[in-house]
């Protein structure tokens, strides 16, 4: 039997299956699908004709819009219907047609969702994909299998993300780019292929970063971008100078950081 609390609203026309976990003031519209090993947390709310599927945890406040599937099976040839994972934090909205999937036992099993997260009609993320908290994801955004995406990021409609591919904390990605490498922190991409064009600057000062503080990381920046070594020599070589800037550490971190994918630069990628 499902575990259904007293206050939740399930339309007559929505199919709740056995063993789902439905919390306080959860609300499921007309032609819902929830399967037998969903947890939806209190106050999660399901417009109509929204499907969550799979072994899928639902964090409290979220709200999925029509015809989003949640939790399907990952789309990968190396799937043979092992039971995976997808986890969904608190107060994120999905909108028409988004489609998140489970984990590859061979990815690690769980494609995880941070807080606050919006995502626009029909972006997809893939499974084992890793997602932290405030990020938008526009119309149409395709992230591919194991993808990590930092705090704040944006995503332009359209965009696509290599498999493998790192997004750092804040960065921004712009409208139909195709992100082949890992993008930095604070870092703005554009184009298919994609460049490294500079700064997510207008992201930065919103998020209160002080003016002399961007200014620093911009040094920093063109030292590692236009220094006269590779971009990992540079960004070493600027360690102790930056010692006292989280900001600049944070991106030494990220390019110093084992990856799959090279990292974006203004340069790789141009013809």
């Amino acid at each position: 039997m499902s575990t259904v609390a007293a206050s939740a609203r399930i339309h007559p026309m929505a199919v709740v299956e056995d063993g789902a976990i439905i919390g306080e003031n959860v609300s499921i519209g007309p032609f819902c699908r929830v399967g037998p090993k969903v947890v939806l947390k209190n106050g999660v709310e399901l417009l109509s004709h929204a499907v969550v599927t799979g072994r899928t945890e639902i964090g409290a406040g979220t709200r999925i819009f029509p015809m989003a599937v949640i939790g399907g099976d990952p789309q990968s040839v190396h799937h043979a219907g092992e039971e995976t994972t997808l986890f969904i934090g608190e107060n994120c909205t999905m909108r028409e047609g988004v489609t998140m999937n489970t984990g590859t036992v061979d990815g690690g099993g769980t494609t995880v969702v941070g807080d606050r997260c919006l995502f626009l009609a029909n972006s997809h993320v893939a499974h084992d994909c890793i997602l932290g908290n405030d990020i938008i994801m526009s119309n149409n955004v395709m992230l591919a299998g194991h993808v990590k995406v930092g705090d704040r990021a944006i995503l332009g409609g359209g965009s696509a993300v290599h498999q493998f591919a790192r997004i750092g904390r804040q960065a921004f990605v712009g409208g139909l780019s195709a992100v082949n490498y890992d993008v930095i922190p604070y870092g703005m991409l554009n184009g298919n292929p994609g460049i490294l064009g500079g700064l997510n600057v207008v992201g930065m000062t919103r998020a209160g970063i002080e003016r002399a503080v961007i200014h620093r990381v911009r040094r920093a920046f063109k030292d590692i971008f236009e220094g006269e070594g590779n971009i990992r020599t540079n960004a070493a070589a600027l360690r102790e100078e930056y010692a006292d800037c989280p900001e600049v550490t944070e991106i030494l971190d990220f390019i110093d950081a084992d990856s799959d994918r090279a990292i974006s630069s203004p340069h790789r990628g141009k013809a």
